[in-house]
């Protein structure tokens, strides 16, 4: 199992939405009202830019989820497996852990969570039912998507080829 150059980590790639909030949905649900205290995502050092095919680390009071998109549909959370004091050894790129690399996330830092929704894409395409994880604040959202094979964010609201299933 490939483990995108970071010790300890373990990805356990899911795919159907009914499955994830089996296995995840009331460790998510128990983040609300918890207060976002940092981010990390792995920076591009030669490129100056964000590596998005690994995880990103959401931490919650102590509670770390790490969320990575793979392939097409393959969605992993994991839970407090990675340290992102330690190095990023993926061959061929220069690599590091970075607090909060995007200032939109730097917005969100110190603010309770008010609710975490899967989001499932509901257009006509090869996306269709891949599912995205969405982090409700007060002020505003960020949801970790699928963009084909790596990570993407979003701080907009759900769009409409997006179907809310909030965790409640």
């Amino acid at each position: 199992m490939f483990d995108f150059g970071i010790a300890g980590y373990r990805p356990a790639w899911l795919t159907d939405r009914s499955d994830l909030a089996r296995v995840h949905g009331d460790r998510l649900r128990a983040l609300a009202g918890r207060t976002l205290t940092g981010v990390w995502a792995v920076w591009d050092l030669g490129d100056d830019e964000w590596f998005c095919d690994c995880p990103v680390l959401f931490d919650f009071e102590g509670e770390q989820v790490e969320i990575n998109h793979q392939k097409l549909g393959d969605l992993s959370l994991t839970w407090n497996t990675i340290d992102p004091t330690r190095p990023v050894c993926w061959p061929g790129f220069d690599l590091s852990w970075r607090p909060e690399p995007i200032g939109d996330l730097q917005a969100l830092r110190g603010l309770p969570l008010r609710a975490v929704e899967l989001l499932e894409w509901t257009g006509e395409d090869v996306a269709q039912g891949n599912v995205d994880v969405s982090f409700a604040f007060g002020t505003g959202r960020v949801t970790v998507f699928n963009a084909l094979d790596e990570n993407g964010l979003s701080f907009a609201p759900p769009g409409p080829d997006q179907r809310r299933h909030p965790l409640h």
